[in-house]
């Protein structure tokens, strides 16, 4: 094992640590999340266990190339850097994907100013400074989650749109939903 691999290790780790404490921390509601919970604790755990039995194993496609460990470290850190920061910015307001929360707020600002979704943003873009400094394989995570999360993202934005009929539309017209400028 690699440093860079430990590195990234030990800060997805701290991430999700860091993560559920501040759940407890957020407003109640209600989540549709818990309804296939234990479908998607199965998949992870299925997941960390073809890892941890090296499935994988002699397919390694990591790169020794220094620059490529700095991009892909950098990346990494700045991905979780915003999901941080967006997490830290929305407050009580945050919720597992999909959930509804008892008086929501529409937070604009901060992060929020230019992108509708920054948590998803910046743990896509945690995986895939992942994907640069480890194994492409991490692209495949990337690519399904990616895609959860853009199901989520269109999902919460009806939900946003009825609950803030008057302050949505011009809010999601002037934002992108993941990456500022482009999409």
């Amino acid at each position: 094992m690699r440093v860079i691999d430990i590195i990234i290790g030990v800060g997805w780790l701290v991430f999700w640590v860091y993560w559920l404490a501040m759940a407890t921390t957020a407003k109640s509601g209600q989540s549709r999340w818990i309804r296939f919970a234990g479908v998607r604790v199965g998949l992870i755990l299925v997941i960390l266990v073809l890892a941890r039995v090296r499935l994988f194993k002699g397919h390694r496609v990591a790169t020794d190339n220094p620059w490529l460990l700095g991009i892909g470290l950098a990346v990494f850190v700045l991905g979780l850097a915003l999901a941080v920061w967006a997490r830290v910015y929305i407050g009580r307001n945050w919720g597992m994907p999909m959930s509804q929360k008892a008086d929501p707020e529409l937070v604009t600002t901060g992060p929020y100013s230019t992108i509708r979704h920054p948590i998803y943003s910046g743990i896509i873009l945690g995986m895939v400074g992942t994907a640069i400094a480890v194994s492409p394989y991490w692209l495949t995570a990337v690519v399904i989650l990616g895609a959860y999360f853009i199901f989520s993202a269109v999902t919460e934005e009806r939900t946003m749109a009825k609950l803030f009929p008057d302050t949505y539309p011009p809010y999601k017209r002037a934002t992108k939903m993941l990456i500022p400028y482009l999409l």
